[in-house]
């Protein structure tokens, strides 16, 4: 077991000292039967999951940004980044501050100690975009997250398959 502080996974947010564990977008895929989209977060280095329930709209912002995939106009996540990017606001941090109620928070980190409070599903969308880096409170981690020890790794694999093969259409309702 590696301990909580290591510094090959964990920081220490510079404004309070509170430790934070870096994460990394595993992908997204829809729950069954509510059919409710997930974003599935892993930890660095770590073997801790933390599955998080997102929109549909988000969804799909996520998959594109996975995926690679450049739309004709701009969707709204690639509207913020070209806006932070003109205003020369560069994006640095995206974090999973806190879990109150079932309801997970974020905030967006820019490199003056400014914070601005999101959806984690909005955050992590436009981090994939800009290229800031996704962590989550250590707090929040202990509480939510799903230890999958290495053994089990061949199931996340399969997982990661099934990820591969969806696509953004997957996550339209159907009327």
């Amino acid at each position: 077991m590696v301990h909580a502080l290591d510094p090959r996974r964990t920081s220490v947010d510079d404004h309070d000292g509170t430790p934070l564990t870096e994460l990394t977008v595993v992908g997204v895929r829809v729950e069954l039967p509510s059919q409710q989209p997930i974003v599935l977060l892993k930890e660095a280095g770590g073997e801790r999951y933390l599955p998080i329930w997102i929109g549909a709209v988000e969804a799909t912002a996520i998959a594109f940004a996975q995926q690679g995939v450049i739309t004709a106009r701009p969707m709204t996540h690639d509207l913020l980044r070209d806006l932070l990017d003109a205003l020369d606001r560069p994006l640095r941090s995206v974090t999973i501050s806190d879990l109150r109620d079932g309801v997970f928070y974020a905030e967006l980190g820019f490199d003056d100690g400014v914070t601005v409070s999101a959806r984690p599903s909005d955050a992590i969308a436009l981090a994939m975009r800009t290229g800031a880096v996704i962590r989550s409170e250590e707090a929040v981690l202990a509480e939510a997250g799903i230890a999958i020890p290495d053994e089990q790794e061949d199931e996340v694999e399969k997982f990661r398959e099934f990820l591969d093969t969806i696509t953004p259409e997957d996550f339209e309702k159907e009327s």
